[in-house]
């Protein structure tokens, strides 16, 4: 059990609004800023990005 899951343990039974521990990742879950991730990825990895653009 990784870190997060322990913190995410801790708190099962408060409320959301009581919670502090990260959530989980979720495969399938909408991704929002690709656009962001794309420019800097590209800035540091141009010669690996720009043949796939």
């Amino acid at each position: 059990m990784d870190k997060r899951a322990r913190e995410r343990d801790k708190e099962k039974g408060l409320p959301a609004s009581k919670r502090r521990a990260k959530g989980k990742l979720v495969e399938g879950q909408i991704t929002t800023d690709w656009n962001k991730a794309l420019a800097q990825l590209t800035t540091a990895y141009p010669d690996r990005i720009n043949p796939y653009l």
